[in-house]
Formats: structure tokens, C-alpha cells, sequence
């Protein structure tokens, strides 16, 4: 890293009666390898008993003083508040920093600005133990520090994402811990960083473990004269706070009273207390022993009063709780695998086990910690037996997505008669929306799904939100409502243009169908400000914010059900060679020239036959097109119906379809050359290469390329009924071609599955997290300087040069004027 990318990195040390340690540590970072006029040092001395030594030993270093002992947590946000770096250290007055230990922090933090604090590898003070490499999270709030006491053998020497950091040695971007509020200072010390570290991985930021940003501490020297029982207090009392404040209500529920069970069991074990003392049948027979005092040590005492404490910590703990809650962006599901093992009972007290593994049999928390993520899918489309692209599409996410989490399909459409799933299935009014939302950890949503839930539009929502822009609907309209007034097209094209707008700045994650779509969608997303230097820097290649889930089919080969086209149809034979046009007939086709391609190629081959799959779409909401009644208009005109051309009125039962792809011979599909074309994504494809189909297509789209390129069919240019003749002939007739084809075809359709298809998506889902530049609390590390008054001088003297040359003293006198009213208004200093 050059010098002008570094930050300003303000470290805090808290002191309490420890000034020889203090000293030591401040010290020390004279050694650590940054730039001294970049580091700012702040040394927050608790109950002023050292402040007098400190400004004599430390000439230099910030002393803030406090005449009260504000703990840890206290001390550290004290410290904070006179901190000038854009970028926070915390340092234990017992620790030692390697010579790297900055550097390598804000390395990650500008490689990976998605991540809001850096945890530092603690070993002892030898550097031969380990102290922190990890954190671990019970259910019942308690955090812990895996592998500690081990030696350093270098296994924990691979960065990962944990839920915390260790408060002796860690780094916070500082716009975040504010955002955050700091450390809870109701904590005082013990689990103020285990708190820290949930509510920044709720929010959506990650807390990433750098082993090379290096630490050794001496552990909690500060506590060496006090009774272990007072921190076992604070650890009971402070477990519970943590977990009150940040599960959801869900699982708060289960958690909560099991949580205060174990606390008392874990008081009466460690204080070998015995639990049947009071049972009435072992009362002795003098009443007078009966009334005596029983002996309770502190050990157990600590337990009991910490639940006293948390209770009344409850009111201020409640009003912190509904601002984490609403503020949350990530699921407990999503954070089960920081907790690393959220069932270890951690204390191995043999009658605190039993209850452990009491607690959580009866009440199910193994069920609450296993528990799969919410997923709600939303369309506006049509959900039967008869689908059209968009319910497919949003059918097949849920049932992928389905085998790993609990998934809702929700259509916004009147119709709504599924077939059987593994999911759940339903309709909603707009208004109906909500609480289906509110259920949900992720949504996923089509269309103008967006539109129709307010709350969920709004960029301050913490909702992670999925958008499926495989449809360009604006491209769409262009061709779709040519017969329009212009007046109207221009609304309507600006009404939907502003739709996909909303979703580009909302989304979290966006889907799209090829290679074209992802370029043109990058456009958009740049035009509207989204891809920002955190998000690129986050990822360069942007395929955590943009990814490619093309249309899919079923992994299973298609199997004949019943007879379909050949016999059925009348006109067309057993013998007959069916051309297939899979799907319905919309603006953005050309199934006209097709029609004159037949009406040639009937002349020479008067078994070729033209079967349309589908003419009326099955959403009720979308009326035919004006093309639909010109394609059977031409057909008429030429003799065609009901000999060669044969069109289904309706529309094909989705788990019916592969009869009629299996009496084909070839698949075709034709399109004119235009803006739609070039970012079109044509599902019906993907079922001629399901029933391995040849495929005869016109250039210009993604799929056209795909036939070009692997040689499974005919690509054609457009408007061309000659050369659409031609190719037909070639793949209906030329057995060894078509065969060829067909080869091919059953290598390249393993690509396609919905599974493999579906995988960006999936992905996703098993870690969602908002998008970077969404994150809040996000801010630059390093800021450009202000300008001195000479750069200012130098400045207005250039302007003024441009000014003159521009337009002579009046443009200069108007600019200016303008600057001068800016000025009025408080619109710029200087």
C-alpha cells in the first residue's frame, strides 16, 4: 500500500491502575510499522489514578481522563469520542503489537470493503499460546475463544470471516462503530466485543480474522486482584443481555427461558449446591434447624444475582433490542456457522451437562440452530398447470431453492391452481404482501413485484432483496406497443423503464440470463450510481452483485405421457416431419416470414408440417397480440391452415409439454433484428434442447450464437423466408446432419439444468448478505485534503483564466455572480 491510500488510524487504550502496564504498551507502538503522522494514540485512564504518571511518561499520546471507572466498553467509546482516525484500534493495556499488526488490517479493509472490523490474531506473551484465532457463540449467549490455551502451530494462519474480534487487539472502521452506537456500555467488560461483533454481522458487515495483524496479550491482567466471582457476575449477566438484544423473536422465544434455567443450574453446579435440601420430606425434626441460614458461596451467587441484574437492565436492554431488530439485514440461520458450535454446553460440570442436554431436547434447540433460511419468491405471473416463461422461472427457483431452505411461491396473479410442490404455494393481493415479506429472510422477486410493497422499496430497508432482471421489459414495450399512440408508448416505456430502475437501486443481488444481459444490466447499474469504488473493490469481476442464471430444464430426460401432435392433430401423419414453435407469438417474434418460409418449402417436401405450441398466453392479464392474428391471417392467405401451418388456440399444460417436443423433428424460432433481439433471452430454446431437438433460429440473440457456435442447428439472418427454407430442409431431411446435431445437443443441455442453472442463485442464499454499498455506516477510509489558501488562490485564478477565455468579462462576471449567491446561501466556504 503507497502512502496516500493510508488512513488515519486513531488506536484507544483503556487504563485502569495499570500504568506500568499502560506505559509498556503505548510504548511499544513507536515499533509498529506506520507512518507516525497517520497514528494517533488516545489513552482513556479510568478512576484518574494514573492520569498524572501517564502525561509524564506518554508526552505526546491523547490522556483522556474519567473520574469514574466506565469499564472497558465505557472507557473505549470515551476514547472514541476524541478519536480523529477514520479507522479504530482497540489495544489491552497488557498487550504487546507486532510490527505488522496495523498494516495488516488495513490491508483487508481495502481489499475487502464489505468487511466493517479486522480481528487481530492474539497469542500469549511469548508468542507461543494461543489466545484468539477464533470466536465461538453458545445458544445460550455465551462467547468464547476457540483454541485458546493451545499452542501456535500455525493452523490458524488462513484468514476467515468470525462473528467477533477480541477487544484486546481489534479494528473497527470508525463511521461503522458509530453507526453501531459503539460497545454497549451497560456490559462494562466481558462480551462488550462478542456484542460488537453480532450486531455488525446482523447488519450485514463481516468481521474478518487476520492472523497477520498480530497481537500478544497477557490475559486479563486487570483482573488479577479481583474475586473470580465478580466475573463470573459479569459473564452470566452479560451472556444474557447479548442474547436478549439480538436473536430474533423466533428464536428469542425458545432461547430466552432455557438461557435462565441454565444460568441457575450452572449456579447450584458450580456451587455444589444441594438441589433436594428444601424437599419437605427432609426437613429434620427439629423445627429449629429447619429455619437456619444456608451457606451459598459466591460462585453460585453470581449466577442468581446476574439474572436479578439482567432483569433490571430489561427496559434499557428492550428499547436497544428494537433498534437491532429493525436495523438487522441477516437471518440467526445466517449467522449459525460464526456461532461455529452453538450447541456446546462449554462448562464440564456433570449436573450443569444433564441440564444442557435436557433443555435442549424438550424445548427443541437443536431444531431453533438447525433451522433453514426463509425464502420468499414473488411473481406476478399466472401459477397452473399451464405456465408461461416468468411462473417457470419463479417455480423452478422455489423448487431448487426448496432442498435447502424453507421457500415460499407467492403470485400476485388471480390465477393460482398449482400442481403439486415441495413448497409452499399461494396468491396475494398487493396489500396482501406484507406479512408474507416480514416472514421471509431473503425475497426474491419479478416483474413489478417491487412496486407493489412500499416499505420494501425503500433503499433504508434492511431486507435482503433478490431481483430477476432476465426480462427486459422496457426493450419489450419498445416492440410490443408499436401500435400505440406515440404519446402513450413514451409513458408507458418511462412508467416500466422506472420500475427496473427501482430494482437496480434496491437489489442486493440481480439475476440475469446470458453474457449480453450481464453488460447491458453493468450499464444501467453504472448510470444509476451503484457500481461505487466500495462495491468494485469488493468484488472487481461484480459477480457477487450481478450473476448469470440463464432459463433451465429438468435434469430428467423427457418421457412420453400420451400422443400429442402426429395422429392426433388432423392433417398431420405419423409419417409427417413436425416443425415445433415452443412457446407463444409476441411483437418481438417473426413468425411471418417463417409462414412464407413453409408455404416454399411445401412445394418440394409436402410432409413438412408447422405446428404452433401455443397461441393464447395462460395469464389472463396479457391480451393477444396484433401479431398473433397477422400470423394466422398470412397463413389463411396462402392455403397454409390446417394443411402445413397448425396452430393450438390454447396453451400446453406445463407437465405436458414433452409430448409435443417429442412428435418434432426440429425446433425454430424467429425474431426480427432489433434492440430486443440483441438482449432477448428465448426460453423456448432450452426445450428443444431438453428433447434434443435441432434447432433452426434467426442471428442476433445469445442462443443464436450458442446454435452457431456448439453446431446444433441452423442460424439464419433475419427477414430471410428463403434462407429459413433452406435450413429447415437441411435439419428435417439431411439425417446425418441432424444426428450430428443432436449429439451435440445432449453434451451442451447439461449446462441448462435447472440446478446447475440456479446456481449463482443458490449460492446466494446459503450466505445472503446486502450488497456493499448498502451497508450502513459505509464511508471512505482516506478523504482528500481540504485545500490551503494558496491552493485556493491558485484555484480561482485558473477559473477565472477559463472564464475569460470562454466568454470574455461577461461569462466571467456571470460565474461570478453565481458563486456569489452560492456564498449567500451557504452553499461553499472560501
Amino acid at each position: 500500500m503507497d502512502r496516500a491510500s493510508l488512513p488515519v488510524v486513531s488506536v484507544v487504550v483503556v487504563n485502569y491502575r495499570g500504568a506500568e502496564d499502560t506505559v509498556t504498551c503505548v510504548r511499544g507502538l513507536a515499533e509498529v510499522d506506520y507512518p507516525a503522522e497517520l497514528l494517533q494514540v488516545i489513552v482513556v485512564d479510568n478512576e484518574a489514578h494514573d492520569t498524572a504518571r501517564l502525561k509524564k511518561d506518554l508526552p505526546g499520546v491523547k490522556i483522556v481522563t474519567s473520574e469514574a471507572n466506565l469499564g472497558f466498553a465505557g472507557g473505549c467509546n470515551l476514547g472514541v469520542e476524541h478519536a480523529t482516525g477514520s479507522v479504530l484500534a482497540f489495544l489491552n493495556n497488557d498487550a504487546r503489537a507486532d510490527r505488522g499488526w496495523i498494516r495488516a488490517a488495513i490491508k483487508v479493509f481495502h481489499a475487502e470493503p464489505a468487511v466493517g472490523a479486522v480481528a487481530s490474531k492474539v497469542l500469549d506473551w511469548d508468542g507461543q499460546k494461543i489466545d484468539f484465532v477464533d470466536g465461538g457463540l453458545t445458544w445460550f449467549g455465551m462467547g468464547y475463544k476457540r483454541h485458546a490455551g493451545m499452542d501456535d502451530d500455525g493452523s490458524h494462519d488462513d484468514p476467515r470471516d468470525v462473528l467477533f474480534g477480541t477487544g484486546s487487539a481489534m479494528f473497527v472502521r470508525a463511521d461503522v462503530y458509530r453507526e453501531l452506537g459503539g460497545f454497549d456500555e451497560r456490559f462494562f467488560m466481558f462480551y462488550e466485543d462478542v456484542d460488537l461483533g453480532w450486531r455488525l454481522n446482523l447488519r450485514g458487515w463481516r468481521v474478518r480474522y487476520e492472523p497477520a495483524s498480530l497481537t500478544f496479550h497477557r490475559h486479563h491482567a486487570s483482573m488479577s486482584s479481583i474475586d473470580h466471582s465478580r466475573e463470573l457476575f459479569l459473564l452470566e449477566r452479560n451472556a444474557l443481555a447479548a442474547l436478549y438484544k439480538n436473536f430474533s423473536d423466533e428464536t428469542l422465544a425458545k432461547v430466552l427461558p432455557a438461557a435462565l434455567a441454565l444460568c441457575v443450574r450452572r449456579a447450584t453446579a458450580r456451587g455444589e449446591i444441594d438441589p433436594t435440601q428444601l424437599e419437605i420430606t427432609r426437613r429434620p425434626s427439629d423445627p429449629a434447624l429447619d429455619r437456619e441460614p444456608v451457606g451459598v458461596s459466591r460462585e453460585a451467587l453470581a449466577g442468581f444475582l446476574a439474572i436479578d441484574q439482567f432483569v433490571e437492565l430489561m427496559p434499557s436492554l428492550a428499547e436497544s433490542r428494537k433498534i437491532e431488530q429493525a436495523a438487522r439485514s441477516r437471518s440467526d440461520a445466517d449467522l449459525v456457522p460464526l456461532m461455529r458450535k452453538a450447541l456446546e454446553p462449554a462448562y464440564p460440570l456433570p449436573r450443569y451437562l444433564a441440564a444442557h442436554d435436557i433443555l435442549v431436547d424438550v424445548l427443541a434447540l437443536d431444531d431453533v440452530f438447525g433451522r433453514p433460511r426463509k425464502i420468499l419468491v414473488i411473481t406476478g405471473d399466472a401459477i397452473s398447470d399451464r405456465m408461461a416463461g416468468p411462473a417457470i422461472r419463479a417455480w423452478h427457483m422455489a423448487d431448487v431453492l426448496s432442498g435447502e431452505h424453507q421457500v415460499r411461491l407467492v403470485t400476485t396473479n388471480p390465477l393460482c391452481v398449482p400442481p403439486d410442490a415441495p413448497f409452499a404455494v399461494s396468491q396475494a393481493r398487493p396489500k396482501e404482501l406484507p406479512p408474507h415479506v416480514a416472514w421471509a429472510d431473503v425475497v426474491v422477486l419479478q416483474g413489478h413485484a417491487l412496486e407493489m410493497i412500499g416499505e420494501l422499496k425503500k433503499t433504508s430497508s434492511t431486507k435482503i432483496v433478490v431481483c430477476d432482471m432476465y426480462d427486459p421489459m422496457h426493450l419489450e414495450l419498445l416492440e410490443q406497443g408499436k401500435d400505440d399512440t406515440d404519446e402513450k408508448r413514451a409513458l408507458d416505456l418511462e412508467t416500466v423503464t422506472k420500475v427496473l430502475n427501482n430494482q437496480l437501486e434496491r437489489g442486493d443481488f440481480f439475476l440475469c440470463a446470458s453474457e449480453r444481459q450481464r453488460h447491458f444490466w453493468l450499464g444501467h447499474l453504472a448510470a444509476l450510481g451503484r457500481l461505487t469504488p466500495t462495491l468494485y473493490d469488493n468484488d472487481p469481476t461484480t459477480e457477487s452483485l450481478l450473476g448469470i442464471v440463464p432459463f433451465g430444464l429438468s435434469g430428467k430426460p423427457p418421457q412420453r405421457t400420451a400422443p400429442a401432435i402426429k395422429g392426433v392433430v388432423p392433417g398431420i401423419s405419423d409419417a409427417d416431419k413436425v416443425v415445433i414453435w415452443a412457446g407463444g407469438v409476441y411483437s418481438w417474434f417473426d413468425p411471418l416470414s417463417l409462414i412464407r418460409a413453409m408455404d416454399q418449402l411445401r412445394a418440394k417436401r409436402s410432409d413438412a408440417k408447422l405446428f404452433f405450441l401455443g397461441m393464447k398466453h395462460p395469464n389472463p392479464e396479457v391480451p393477444e397480440m396484433d401479431i398473433a392474428g397477422r400470423t394466422r391471417a398470412l397463413s389463411a392467405s396462402l392455403g397454409l391452415t390446417g394443411e402445413t401451418v397448425f396452430f393450438n388456440d390454447g396453451w400446453v399444460a406445463y407437465h405436458e409439454r414433452q409430448n409435443y417436443l417429442l412428435d418434432a423433428s426440429c425446433g425454430v424460432t424467429t425474431h426480427y433484428e432489433h434492440v430486443e433481439t440483441t438482449f432477448a433471452f428465448r426460453t423456448r430454446v432450452l426445450d428443444y434442447l431438453w428433447a434434443g431437438l435441432p434447432i433452426v433460429t434467426t442471428s442476433g440473440d445469445s442462443f443464436a450464437d450458442l446454435v452457431l457456435r456448439e453446431g446444433l442447428g441452423v442460424v439464419v439472418p433475419p427477414e430471410d423466408p428463403e434462407a429459413l427454407a433452406d435450413a429447415l430442409e437441411k435439419v428435417l431431411y439431411d439425417e446425418e446432419f441432424a444426428a450430428a446435431c443432436r449429439e451435440r445437443i445432449a453434451v451442451v443441455r447439461e449446462r441448462f439444468t435447472w440446478e446447475t442453472a440456479l446456481a449463482p442463485l443458490a449460492e446466494f442464499c446459503r450466505d445472503p448478505r446486502p450488497a456493499a454499498d448498502r451497508l450502513p455506516g459505509s464511508a471512505p477510509m482516506v478523504r482528500a485534503p481540504g485545500l490551503s489558501k494558496a491552493d485556493k488562490m491558485k484555484r480561482d485564478l485558473r477559473l477565472v483564466r477559463e472564464y475569460l477565455d470562454a466568454g470574455g468579462p461577461s461569462e466571467l462576471a456571470k460565474r461570478a455572480t453565481g458563486r456569489l449567491r452560492k456564498i449567500a446561501r451557504g452553499g461553499r466556504n472560501g
